[in-house]
């Protein structure tokens, strides 16, 4: 109603201006020169302080599927809009305090367009455009005459929705009334037309729909799916009252009892089906003769006012509703789309959903077909495969594989179909590979300060990447471990003489070990063991302390030297270096100064020739 007084002012401010040269222009007060306009409240000359913007934002993260309650709507509402803040699966959906459902109820999603409730039309959208990231929404321009509620029906992660509407409040404004209004413009939103106002109407008609067609039952014109679609049948148009329902121009009084009004028939009926109006026609006529004569020899305030008369009551034929078709279910090649098909039946110039079985003497047009946006792009091959990862055993090789439009552009892999992507990357098989055995440095320190001891190193057997080796394994000939040392005799003099350590409690890192210490004097090839007290002149060594073995880190390993390139005249030999770590991996952790060498010089002395 509030859209209509705008619009209408506007065109009384276009007339008015055309019909002055001077161009003055007339405000929302109807008064010529006024400046006032209508705020954002709706009043004429009001400074927006007459009512209060209500507007948030529903993010509640949703778990379980189906109608979750958004937001109230008060009544008096007006401006409504509720909007999706991003496309998405879900639906927006409204009812009434009163359980009745308006938009997307009971499961059934209906599609774009006007639906009235609350005292007031919604205008639903869904945007349709595979392109467009816009969601759905629900604009209305109230006031509402009851209280609203809007759900959500929800199928995937909520984006947000937006609601925002304006409510009057306690200092408003009262409009101004039109000092020249003329019979039939709007005030204040509202059409007046003898007493009744279109509001009245609406009430009425709302009264309507709650009517069943010729007390067949409520199932056949479910409420939940009630719409405000424009009727289809083409012999149908909109009920409208006689122009004797606007009271004439006054005339002079000439009252005479020869004439009187006379009912002179009906207006058509405003359908042909499904409940429509109609209205008396009233015409003056000569009492006698009953000859139809001018309204001004009747006395026009004794012109009865017609009254709204139902009419074809009997419901229309069902129709099958089409929806619009959803988005193709693949950006390219053949897809899938779906639209949404309804029985529905008009009554009481509403459009209501009613069993399919109603619409069987249709053809039930179809709800599914294919789609193609655009040619789909195509997978091709750029390189060859590349060699192989290593040069023996198993490894890998990979080549270039790229999806292509039909315009020759590299695109996105999406675009392509991913089951039938060639390989990019496969195994490949070198052959076996050669075995050696990889070896520390002895330790510098021998294991006995004095007399016999042993120096240790490691040793592990290794796959060996040096093709010029010809060895194809490690075979049973395992390098010692262990080599004998002697610091020297030991002194014949009372000492402590502690025993061999024990293994280390770990195999890297820090850890423990034990031994043995006793008093001993040495003789000349024995020993003879005294009571400790004999040695108490002395520091006693640690019988335990922390080991070890080697560090949880890398270390430099390498093969045996291979053979001589030649027996005489100076060749050379070569061997195999690696840092490895403690669990036997390659490592880049070790110090490069400390790397053993891979190659040097054998045999330089001069060839004797062969007699």
């Amino acid at each position: 109603m509030f859209v209509s007084y705008l619009i209408l002012t506007l065109l009384h401010v276009q007339t008015a201006m055309l019909a002055r040269p001077g161009g003055e222009s007339i405000g929302c007060d109807d008064y010529l020169g006024s400046d006032k306009v209508v705020d954002k409240c709706g009043v004429c000359g009001g400074d927006n302080t007459g009512c209060q913007v209500v507007s948030g934002v529903f993010k509640h993260a949703l778990t379980s599927l189906g109608y979750h309650r958004v937001v109230e709507i008060p009544q008096g509402a007006t401006k409504i809009n509720i909007t999706e803040m991003h496309k998405s699966n879900n639906y927006l959906a409204l009812r009434s305090r009163s359980g009745r459902s308006i938009i997307n109820g009971n499961w059934a999603i209906d599609r774009p367009g006007k639906y009235e409730g609350g005292g007031t039309m919604f205008t639903y959208k869904r945007p349709n455009e595979i392109s467009s990231t816009a969601g759905e929404s629900f604009l209305a321009e109230g006031p509402t005459n009851e209280i609203l509620d809007v759900y959500m029906i929800h199928q995937q992660p909520n984006p947000g929705v937006h609601y925002e509407y304006v409510i009057m409040g306690t200092n408003a404004i009262s409009p101004q009334v039109p000092p020249h209004r003329r019979p039939g413009e709007p005030f204040n939103g509202q059409l007046v037309t003898e007493g009744r106002s279109q509001e009245d109407g609406e009430g009425k008609e709302r009264h309507e729909e709650k009517e069943d067609v010729h007390g067949e039952a409520p199932e056949m014109f479910t409420s939940e799916s009630a719409q405000t679609f424009p009727v289809r049948h083409p012999d149908r148009f909109s009920s409208h009252r006689p122009d004797s329902l606007v009271p004439p121009a006054p005339q002079p009084p000439r009252r005479s009892r020869d004439h009187n009004w006379k009912q002179l028939g009906t207006t058509e009926c405003s359908t042909t089906c499904g409940k429509g109006s109609q209205y008396p026609i009233f015409r003056c006529v000569h009492r006698n003769t009953h000859e139809e004569v001018p309204e001004s020899y009747c006395d026009s305030s004794m012109k009865p006012t017609p009254e709204e008369e139902p009419c074809n009551l009997f419901p229309c034929p069902a129709f099958w509703d089409i929806g619009e078709w959803s988005e193709c279910s693949k950006t390219c090649g053949l897809g899938m789309q779906h639209r949404q098909v309804l029985c529905r039946q008009v009554y009481a110039n509403r459009s209501l959903t009613v069993q399919p079985y109603r619409c069987q003497h249709l053809e039930k047009p179809e709800t599914t077909s294919t789609c193609q946006l655009k040619i789909c792009s195509e997978w091709q091959i750029r390189s060859d495969w590349t060699s192989c990862s290593v040069p023996c055993g198993v490894g890998q090789r990979t080549r270039d594989v790229k999806c292509v439009s039909n315009l020759g552009d590299v695109v996105d892999d999406e675009e392509c179909n991913m089951k039938l992507r060639p390989n990019d990357i496969e195994n490949c098989d070198m052959g076996p590979c050669a075995k050696s055995w990889f070896l520390t440095e002895w330790s510098e320190r021998c294991s006995a300060e004095c007399g016999a001891g042993v120096r240790t190193r490691s040793v592990v057997c290794m796959t060996n990447h040096v093709s010029s080796l010809p060895l194809e394994g490690c075979g049973n000939n395992r390098p010692a471990e262990a080599t004998p040392c002697d610091n020297g005799p030991c002194t014949g003099k009372v000492e402590w003489f502690a025993g061999s350590w024990s293994q280390c409690s770990i195999e890297c890192g820090s850890g423990t070990q034990q031994r043995e210490v006793i008093c001993v004097r040495k003789n000349a090839d024995t020993f003879e063991v005294l009571d400790p007290y004999e040695c108490s002149f002395l520091e006693r060594p640690p019988s335990q302390q922390s080991c070890h073995l080697k560090p949880c880190g890398a270390k430099w390993f390498n093969t045996e030297w291979s053979m001589c390139s030649k027996s005489c005249q100076g060749g050379f030999r070569v061997r195999e270096v690696r840092c490895l770590s403690d669990d036997m991996t390659l490592s880049n952790l070790c110090d490069p100064q400390l790397k053993p060498e891979e190659r040097e010089s054998c045999n330089p002395q001069d060839c004797v020739p062969e007699v």
